[in-house]
C-alpha cells in the first residue's frame, strides 16, 4: 500500500520538520528525535493572516500584506495595566513581582508535585481578590476539582469550571467570557480537530500552544499552562513550546517529600534566578518564608563530613547543609556519587584536593548530597564541598556555627564570589558565628558585623582552620 502523502517528520526537540525521517536533526543536532505525524489536509484551520492581534494600543487589521504598517516604538501606546499578585509571595517572587496582563505562563513538574494544587490556590486567591478567574480542566470532572477545593479552603463565585478537551469549544468559552486569568489543565490533554493526531502529539500540542498565545495576546487574558514532563524530566511535547510562552516555571523536588522548590527556567518580565520554596501540608502548598533555617532543620551536631555554605538563588541568599562521606573502596574503581550537586564539578574538586592539598582520596569511595533535595549549581558552594569533604576523611567534625562560601579554581586557589555581604549578613542573623569565605572579598565593613570573618586565599589554607 502506498504510503499517504499527508506525513510529516517533527523534532521533538526543536520543532523542526522533514518530509522523511533523519536520524540527527539539522535544526537541533540531537539524534533520534523525529516522529512521524500525519498533517492536517489542505484548507482546513484559520489562515495565518486572520490570526494577527494589536501590539498595545496600536491596530492591525488582517485583511492583508498592504494594510500592515509598521510603526516606531514612540507611538507604542501602553495600557497603563500593572502587574497584579497571586496572593503567593513565594510565586509572585518567581514571576518577577506578579502576574502580568495578557502572559503566557507554563508550569512543569512531575505528578503528583503539586501544580494543580498550586494553580487551584492562585485562583482561589484570585477570585477572593475579585478577579474573573477560569479553570479549564482536561484530566479531572467537577466532582473531583470541587474535593480538592474544599481541602483547600473556600471559594467565592469569581471562579467558573470546566471540564472540556476540544480545543475550539476552549476557545470559544475564552472569547465569551473572556476571564481575567485562565487555568489550562492541562495543555497535553487539549485537541484539535482540525489536526489528525491524537491528543498530546507535537502537531496537537504546537497548534493548542499557538491558539492560547493568540488569545492571551488579543484578549489580555493571563494563561496559566499545565505542563506533564517526561523521564528526562522536561516538558512533554516539542521544545518550540517553551519558546512560544512568556514564562516556565519548574517544580522540583520528590513529591513524597513535603518541601517543593519551583523555578523559573524563562521568564520575558523578570529574573529567572529566582526560586520559591513550598511545604506541602493537608490544606495544600504553604510559602515557607525563611528557606535557609527550613533547610538546616535535622542538622547533626558533632558530625563529620558536614558543613553548611552559602548560595545566592537570584536575590536571595540561601544557606544549605551539605553532607558528605568518605570511605575506603572495596573495588579497583571507586565510586563517586553527587546528589543536589554537579558530578562532574565534585570530582573536579576531589582532584584538586588530590593534586593542590595533598589528599590522597584515589582509593576511597565519595558520596556528597545536599540536604534537603534542593539543587545548587553555583560554584560559591566549592568551598563548601571541599571542606565536607576532607572533614569527613580526617573524621574531624566542624564546628555547628562555621559556615563558608568561595570558588575553587583549578590552582588551589579560592576565588571571589557575588554579594558577599548579603551571604554574612544571612549567616550572622541565622546565629553564625564564623564565616570562612575568600580573601578578596573581606571587607572593614564585614569584619565589624559581629561575625568572625576568616579570609582564605588558597584551599590549603582553608582546611587548616578546620584541622
Amino acid at each position: 500500500m502506498a504510503k499517504s502523502k499527508n506525513i510529516i517528520f517533527f523534532c521533538q526537540n526543536c520543532g523542526y520538520e522533514s518530509a522523511k525521517w533523519l536520524g540527527q536533526c539539522p535544526g537541533c543536532r540531537e539524534w533520534n528525535t523525529f516522529v512521524e505525524e500525519p498533517t492536517a489536509p489542505k484548507g482546513t484551520g484559520s489562515s495565518r493572516g486572520s490570526n494577527s492581534y494589536g501590539a498595545a494600543g496600536i491596530g492591525v487589521r488582517a485583511s492583508g500584506a498592504r494594510d500592515l504598517k509598521p510603526v516606531t516604538l514612540s507611538r507604542v501606546q501602553m495600557s497603563g495595566q500593572e502587574r497584579f499578585s497571586t496572593g503567593i509571595g513565594e510565586l509572585d517572587r518567581v514571576l518577577g513581582g506578579g502576574i502580568v496582563p495578557g502572559s503566557l505562563v507554563l508550569v512543569g513538574g512531575d505528578p503528583g508535585i503539586g501544580k494543580s494544587t498550586l494553580l487551584l490556590q492562585v485562583c482561589r486567591n484570585l477570585a477572593a481578590d475579585e478577579r474573573s478567574v477560569l479553570y479549564i480542566s482536561g484530566e479531572e470532572s467537577l466532582q473531583q476539582i470541587r474535593i480538592r477545593a474544599d481541602r483547600i479552603g473556600s471559594f467565592t463565585d469569581s471562579l467558573k469550571l470546566l471540564c472540556e478537551t476540544n480545543l475550539e469549544n476552549v476557545a470559544e468559552v475564552l472569547q465569551r467570557e473572556k476571564p481575567q486569568v485562565a487555568v489550562i489543565d492541562s495543555v497535553q490533554t487539549m485537541y484539535s480537530e482540525n489536526a489528525t493526531s491524537g491528543p498530546g502529539s507535537v502537531s496537537q500540542i504546537r497548534q493548542a500552544t499557538g491558539l492560547f498565545l493568540q488569545l492571551a495576546k488579543s484578549l489580555g487574558i493571563t494563561i496559566f499552562l499545565v505542563g506533564h514532563v517526561t523521564k528526562e524530566g522536561v516538558v512533554a511535547g516539542p521544545r518550540v513550546l517553551e519558546h512560544m510562552v512568556d514564562c516556565v516555571l519548574y517544580f522540583e523536588g520528590d513529591r513524597h517529600a513535603a518541601y517543593r522548590v519551583l523555578r523559573g527556567v524563562k521568564n520575558r518580565f523578570g529574573s529567572t534566578n529566582e526560586i520559591g520554596v513550598f511545604e506541602m501540608r493537608k490544606e495544600g502548598l504553604v510559602e515557607v518564608e525563611n528557606p535557609s533555617e527550613y533547610m538546616l532543620n535535622g542538622k547533626p551536631e558533632g558530625a563529620s563530613g558536614s558543613m553548611v555554605a552559602c548560595s545566592i538563588e537570584g536575590t536571595r541568599p540561601i544557606l544549605v547543609e551539605i553532607q558528605a562521606l568518605v570511605c575506603k573502596t572495596n573495588f579497583g574503581l571507586p565510586r563517586r556519587t553527587a546528589a543536589g550537586a554537579d558530578l562532574n564539578r565534585v570530582n573536579l574538586l576531589m582532584a584538586v584536593l588530590e593534586k593542590r592539598a595533598g589528599i590522597h582520596l584515589s582509593s576511597s569511595d565519595a558520596y556528597i548530597n545536599i540536604a534537603g533535595g534542593v539543587r545548587m549549581n553555583e560554584t560559591a558552594i566549592d568551598l563548601g564541598i571541599v571542606l565536607a569533604i576532607v572533614s569527613s576523611y580526617k573524621e574531624v567534625p566542624i564546628s555547628d556555627r562555621t559556615i563558608c562560601f568561595g570558588e575553587v579554581g583549578l590552582s588551589g586557589e579560592v576565588r571571589a564570589v557575588s554579594m558577599a555581604a548579603a551571604r554574612v549578613q544571612e549567616a550572622r542573623r541565622l546565629g553564625f558565628e564564623r564565616c570562612i569565605m575568600p580573601k578578596v572579598c573581606v571587607t572593614e565593613q564585614m569584619k565589624e558585623s559581629g561575625i568572625e570573618i576568616i579570609g582564605v586565599g588558597s584551599v590549603r589554607e582553608a582546611i587548616s582552620y578546620i584541622l
